[in-house]
């Protein structure tokens, strides 16, 4: 398991950008659902959602022979992303620092879609909905608060263990899809780049 230590650095937002504007940037691996990657995306990035890219990561390795950033919402998923490919063997890679969110506030170029709701703020309105929908049902229904004291012990589990199951489970739902990423188109655009 690849440690915060030994993690490649990070590349910042400026710096991304610059690599980019040099003509000397590397390839851009989008991480996040079908859905996130449509409604904005780097440039050039190529979207391979994290479970899409746990699956075929020695397909993608093959062709992933140069520098690679891995790009999420907020750098999560990407350093998951990381993993899997380090374990894959691949050693070119970097996570993109805060990810999207810190790419958009230093206001470098997003192709835009259709505006959907983030994933994060998706995972926050069905965890609080649900504590306070129980924590108002529990007046009424003895043990109702439970529910809602589950879903505050899964929200700590997801913070230390830097994964979210409900976020997982929510990027299964047809809003959050979008069209399902074909891995061969994907390979191919790898091995079409000059």
């Amino acid at each position: 398991m690849t440690t915060d230590a030994a993690r490649t650095a990070g590349l910042t937002p400026g710096a991304l950008r610059k690599l980019i504007e040099d003509g000397r940037g590397p390839r851009l691996l989008d991480v996040r659902t079908s859905g996130e990657f449509r409604t904005g995306h780097i440039p050039g990035a190529y979207n391979v959602p994290l479970d899409t890219l746990r699956e075929h990561r020695a397909e993608l390795r093959a062709h992933l022979d140069e520098d690679v950033v891995l790009i999420c919402r907020s750098g999560a998923r990407a350093a998951q992303a990381e993993q899997a490919l380090a374990e894959a063997g691949l050693p070119n890679l970097r996570v993109l620092d805060g990810g999207m969110t810190a790419w958009e506030a230093a206001g470098a170029p997003v192709n835009r879609g259709p505006a959907r709701w983030d994933m994060e703020r998706q995972v926050r309105l069905i965890a609080g909905s649900v504590v306070l929908l129980t924590g108002i049902a529990g007046v009424f229904v003895p043990g109702a608060h439970l529910i809602g004291t589950a879903i505050g012990a899964g929200l700590t589990f997801a913070a230390l263990s830097n994964t979210c199951a409900l976020g997982m489970l929510l990027a299964k739902l047809p809003y959050n899809r979008g069209p399902r990423v074909d891995i061969r188109t994907v390979v191919a655009s790898l091995r079409d780049r000059p």
